[in-house]
């Protein structure tokens, strides 16, 4: 069922009246010729905001600009793999590579790596099916596993498992309160508080934004949000006055945990997105 993320982890916004991502504190300047274009996009939107986001090094800024970018990626490319849509009662996946749970989640086999696992959803969907909530979560291993690479994918996430919102302790996902602005890599909610009870998989819509006004959400694919709310709208009980809605909630994975490992490895950055290479 497409339900809300449960997780929270509050973040604090200050507002400014100039618009400057901080160093530390402090105005530093940035160079991002070398970085992804979507990378570079949303950093120049979030420099643009009248809000503060304040990072700690200009290594952790990077990360989190290039790991928005890799979800991205991943949204369009897992738009395009032939995933089905399906219950967890009906849920499916390759059992050469995953154990399907007694409750529809995909639990990797343990001769099997997680990034082959991941891999092999986006090279052969039409071998799977899921839920909206779980395909948000393969985005974002995907677009993890495509920045830190698999050596330290699969250390981290060891005995993976795609169900729902569960998610392994490294990549802990954080979810605003409130959030002023959404960036592309954000997950966001969208919900329908009528829904018929004949059709529960339809009371919300977990997606991930991609650009201004377009989502990934499955099983729609790469859509608008008007898009979004008029399927669910559809299936709201007899009677209903109250309309499907996007939420003000943002959710986003752990970016300063997450680029320790990358940073680890002597590297500001190592981006593999799509066909490009980004070594910084």
């Amino acid at each position: 069922m497409a339900v809300p993320f449960r997780h929270t982890l509050l973040q604090p916004l200050r507002r400014r009246s100039v618009p400057i991502i901080t160093i530390s504190g402090s105005q530093a300047p940035v160079d991002t010729a070398s970085w992804s274009p979507v990378a570079r996009q949303v950093y120049e939107r979030k420099n643009a905001s009248p809000i503060v986001y304040d990072y700690p090094s200009l290594q952790q800024l990077r990360f989190e600009m290039e790991l928005r970018a890799a979800v991205v990626a991943a949204a369009y490319e897992l738009s395009g793999s032939g995933l089905h849509f399906a219950d967890f009662k009906h849920a499916r996946c390759n059992e050469a590579l995953w154990t399907l749970t007694p409750e529809g989640g995909f639990r990797i086999r343990a001769d099997a790596t997680p990034a082959d696992g991941i891999r092999d959803i986006f090279a052969n969907g039409g071998q799977y099916a899921t839920e909206c909530a779980t395909a948000a979560m393969i985005v974002f291993y995907k677009g993890a596993l495509d920045l830190i690479g698999p050596g330290e994918f699969n250390r981290l996430f060891s005995g993976l498992l795609l169900y729902d919102w569960h998610t392994e302790g490294n990549l802990l996902l954080t979810k605003s309160a409130g959030p002023e602005e959404t960036y592309p890599g954000d997950l966001v909610y969208f919900k329908n508080p009528d829904f018929s009870p004949d059709t529960p998989q339809w009371r919300g819509e977990n997606a991930i934004k991609v650009e201004d006004d377009l989502y990934y959400g499955h099983p729609f694919g790469i859509t608008s949000s008007q898009a979004i709310l008029s399927h669910l709208n559809r299936f709201r009980r007899p009677g209903s006055e109250t309309p499907a809605y996007l939420t003000d909630e943002v959710v986003y994975p752990n970016y300063p945990l997450l680029s320790s490992f990358a940073l680890g490895r002597g590297r500001m950055i190592i981006a593999r997105i799509g066909r490009y290479r980004y070594t910084g």
